[in-house]
């Protein structure tokens, strides 16, 4: 297998894992000193695996789109793929879909011959909400939303509704510098491998 198929595979193995729960298979696909930076948490890959918000335990279903690869030395690239996850949750005594669209972007390392994960991040460009069954009501006060940012507003809305918490400052489309920086920081630690 060449160097692109390889990480193709190891990134969209981890999306499978993860909505599946099956943690000994998702632990396989991050090196030991992994990072991972989401809506819930941001450190060690111990504080990801197996682990989630009250959303998660309901019914998910993820999609991702072919990820783009950038191998930019022999043992280091970063790789960005678009995501899509609904989730199935009760608001309001509503049955409602979360739809959230995000880009994840993966830095991956081949140590020893193998490509795993170190590091993955989020980067939040749109959500909807929608009633499981249409026309049903929401519920919803205009004034509860009016403050939230557009990338992730009913994630984290449906979040505080269930008694969560959620920062107001997640890596969003709406942060176009502290994006950029995002790609020129991945793009200067894949040239170093």
């Amino acid at each position: 297998m060449d160097d692109t198929t390889a990480i193709e595979q190891v990134v969209a193995a981890e999306r499978q894992y993860r909505v599946r729960n099956a943690n000994d298979a998702l632990t396989s696909v991050y090196w030991p000193d992994a990072t991972v930076h989401t809506s819930w948490q941001s450190g060690p890959i111990s504080s990801f695996i197996g682990k989630g918000t009250a959303e998660m335990n309901s019914t998910i279903i993820t999609r991702v789109s072919t990820p783009v690869v950038h191998q930019l030395s022999a043992t280091r690239a970063y790789v960005e793929m678009p995501n899509l996850s609904d989730y199935w949750e009760q608001l309001h005594g509503v049955e409602v879909v979360l739809e959230e669209f995000m880009r994840l972007i993966y830095r991956v390392e081949k140590r020893d011959g193998e490509w795993r994960i170190a590091d993955m991040l989020s980067i939040y460009e749109a959500d909807k909400l929608t009633p499981a069954i249409p026309g049903t009501d929401l519920k919803i006060d205009p004034a509860d939303v009016k403050d939230l940012r557009l990338p992730y507003r009913w994630m984290a809305y449906t979040r505080t509704q269930d008694g969560g918490t959620i920062s107001q400052d997640l890596l969003g489309v709406d942060q176009k510098d502290k994006v950029a920086k995002v790609y020129a920081e991945a793009e200067a630690w894949a040239k170093q491998g």
